[in-house]
């Protein structure tokens, strides 16, 4: 069987499958992203692993792969095939494409690079919870926070590849400084990673994380209460911004936060509907797909890059 490697670069850990042209998810595999060590050692570390995924191809399916679909966080260039920035990753201009060509040991191997929460919006537009709705906003919620915008069947990049950052939308002017430089980004208040950080600071389990936190909450602790209440409202400020600028149908919400079910988007539905006054009130539903999304999503750039040529 013909088949895709799919990567899924997350600011913690990776994600990979070999995928069949057909969708069937025939391998999966998790790793650290080592992104404590800086950001050479992340492309060594994704380099590593597809290297490692086309050997288990070739013992397993007999083959090599047909194509390779990689997904990143931050500023990607899609056509170039360049990472051109991550605050969470550190790297920048990092030509990922052309690098994984050559590790893969094939320098005209379809390649395609984009970014890791277009790629989910992509699986969860087609298979997901998006399926069906003609305007949808993905939004992740993980190390950092990023969105995505599904419109007449495709996902809009943006006119520099840049469209979907609403992490760094401005939500606490005098809150803490962000990777990218400014002060009070939703995603250093409303992350999971920054639900951990905050909790930890609140007295909680600092190994807990935001589940941890999410476990506190539903049992009636205070301070775990005042933690979700703050990211909670920050969350709905960033997402009324987004309802009023794109108007979109839906707001599927995944990433690890996400997990929290109810406990997350009880409050949060609430909390955008106070805050909406003239605008539409869309629907907000939990990712269906769950942390394979953008592993998915990858390789469904992989796959059409095969059907394009």
């Amino acid at each position: 069987m013909r088949h895709v490697i799919a990567l899924d670069v997350g600011g913690t850990g990776m994600k990979a499958a070999l995928v069949g042209t057909d969708g069937s998810v025939l391998h999966e595999a998790h790793r650290p992203t080592r992104g404590e060590d800086g950001p050479e050692a992340v492309v060594a570390s994704v380099l590593d692993f597809a290297a490692d995924l086309r050997d288990v191809g070739r013992h397993r399916l007999g083959e090599p792969p047909a194509a390779a679909g990689i997904a990143v966080p931050g500023v990607v260039d899609d056509e170039r095939g360049i990472a051109r920035w991550s605050a969470n990753l550190g790297w920048r201009d990092v030509p990922l494409r052309r690098l994984l060509a050559e590790r893969l040991g094939d320098p005209d191997l379809p390649v395609a690079l984009g970014h890791d929460v277009r790629a989910g919006a992509l699986a969860e537009g087609r298979s997901g919870a998006g399926a069906g709705c003609d305007r949808f906003l993905f939004v992740a919620l993980g190390t950092g926070i990023a969105a995505a915008l599904g419109t007449g069947g495709r996902i809009d990049a943006g006119a520099h590849g840049q469209a979907g950052e609403l992490g760094h939308v401005v939500v606490r002017p005098d809150g803490p400084v962000c990777g990218c430089g400014r002060r009070g980004c939703l995603e250093r208040i409303a992350s999971a990673s920054a639900v951990a950080r905050s909790w930890a600071a609140a007295g909680g389990d600092p190994e807990a994380g935001a589940a941890g936190c999410a476990r506190a909450v539903d049992a009636g602790d205070e301070r775990a209460r005042a933690v979700w209440s703050e990211a909670i409202g920050a969350l709905a400020d960033g997402l009324v911004t987004a309802v009023t600028l794109l108007d979109p149908e839906r707001i599927v919400v995944g990433g690890g936060l996400a997990a929290a079910g109810e406990t997350l988007f009880g409050p949060l539905r609430s909390a955008v509907a106070e805050r909406l006054t003239f605008q539409h009130t869309p629907h907000i539903v939990p990712a269906a797909l769950g942390e394979s999304a953008g592993c998915l999503g990858a390789s469904l750039l992989a796959r059409d890059l095969i059907t394009r040529r």
